[in-house]
């Protein structure tokens, strides 16, 4: 019997751990990201849609030059109204928060000591009075005596002396009638200045005095009304040139939550030192505040304008952007592909930013859309109330995964 030759048995464990090998091979593979990148270009896949985004023109056009610091409100004028004299309050006239006019009477003093003095004065005045007419009268008869030699010389000079004496008296009198007058006008309480009430401090019946350090209330002068406000020390030349120009400097108040202008004033006070330790100067402007908008205590954004910026580049100030390297904005080339630019930026006027590096008039920039974009993606204008802001964040989430993906 004859034997062929064949090939020899592979163990069946052999032929399991080739096929694991086999199979773990075809994996990576299929998974390599640069093996499915080749396989996507052999199978012909279309490039990726152009991304939607909102577009602006770069223009050239005239804004306010501004700066913008913090400030808090200030009443324009604050008195504390306190009494002038010692006695019993015994009525007030007034409301808490009550809106007075200046000279309106606001409290009233017990009187009666004061009324007391006033006719005690009177009636010294009165009694001296008399006593100078006599005087005077006598002078007179002297006088006539004399010239016919009844009266000596001597008589006379002391008669006109004591009319002297006793018209001194009857002026210091009457300086002492108009000081008894002043106690008493204490006695009433008028308002200093046209303004609002606070809190009333001491309430009718209490005994007050002169030297009460808190005084009876407060009133604060709102409108109008002052706002308080720094800048850095490095605007202070420029500051200084704008206020020689012929018409004050506009200032405006503006809230801080909603950015809405509240009030629209003019500078009153640029301080005459700059504080070292802060590195700031002080400056006050004046508010019309008929509404009330502005209130004693608030915060306050303080936007000074100094001027106007002539023929400045501007864009909308959604398409400045901010990255590692500082500001930049996407811009649309002639292909209708996103590239970065950096730029620079001087001022900001509401949602306007004045350029004044790395772009040119005309240059498209992204406004809206930006998380979607990476140098060179295509883009195409999105249309109005169409594909809008909603869609940013999770295009700009797949973006990502996108471009992960490509740099592994």
């Amino acid at each position: 019997m004859s034997l062929s030759h064949s090939t020899p048995l592979v163990p069946r464990r052999g032929r399991t751990v080739g096929a694991a090998v086999a199979t773990v091979a075809l994996l990576i593979a299929a998974w390599h990201p640069g093996m499915h990148r080749s396989a996507q270009a052999a199978a012909g896949d279309k490039p990726a849609p152009a991304v939607p985004v909102r577009v602006a023109t770069v223009q050239r056009k005239d804004v306010p030059l501004a700066m913008t610091g913090m400030g808090s409100v200030l009443p324009m004028a604050s008195v504390s109204v306190r009494t002038r004299v010692d006695g019993q309050l015994e009525a007030v006239n007034f409301k808490e928060g009550q809106d007075v006019k200046a000279g309106q009477v606001l409290a009233r003093l017990d009187a009666r000591a004061l009324q007391a003095a006033l006719a005690q004065a009177q009636g010294t005045l009165a009694r001296d009075n008399a006593q100078l007419t006599n005087a005077r009268a006598d002078l007179q008869r002297y006088t006539e005596l004399q010239q016919q030699d009844a009266a000596t010389r001597q008589q006379l000079d002391t008669q006109a002396a004591l009319v002297r004496q006793l018209t001194a008296t009857v002026q210091s009198d009457t300086a002492a009638v108009s000081a008894a007058q002043v106690q008493l006008s204490y006695a009433t309480l008028a308002a200093p200045l046209s303004g609002r009430i606070g809190a009333r401090l001491v309430d009718p019946g209490n005994i007050v005095h002169a030297t009460d350090a808190a005084g009876l209330l407060v009133i604060n002068q709102i409108d109008p009304i002052a706002v308080q406000f720094t800048l850095p020390e490095g605007a202070f030349q420029a500051i200084n040139s704008a206020l020689h120009g012929p018409a004050p400097l506009q200032v405006q108040a503006i809230d801080r939550a909603t950015r809405e202008v509240l009030a629209t004033g003019e500078l009153t006070l640029l301080n005459n030192q700059i504080d070292v330790t802060t590195g700031t100067i002080a400056m006050k402007a004046r508010f019309a505040n008929p509404d009330h908008k502005l209130w004693p205590g608030q915060s306050v954004d303080a936007r000074l304008v100094l001027g106007q910026q002539r023929d400045a580049l501007t864009v909308p100030a959604a398409a400045v952007q901010r990255g590692p390297n500082g500001l930049f904005s996407y811009v649309v080339d002639a292909d209708n592909k996103a590239r970065v630019q950096p730029i620079e930026v001087g001022s900001s006027e509401g949602n306007t930013a004045v350029v004044t590096k790395g772009l040119k008039a005309g240059d498209r920039v992204v406004t809206d859309g930006q998380f979607r974009l990476a140098p060179g993606t295509a883009v195409r204008e999105a249309k109005e109330g169409g594909e809008g802001k909603g869609a940013d964040k999770p295009a700009g989430a797949k973006a990502a995964n996108g471009s992960q993906g490509a740099a592994s």
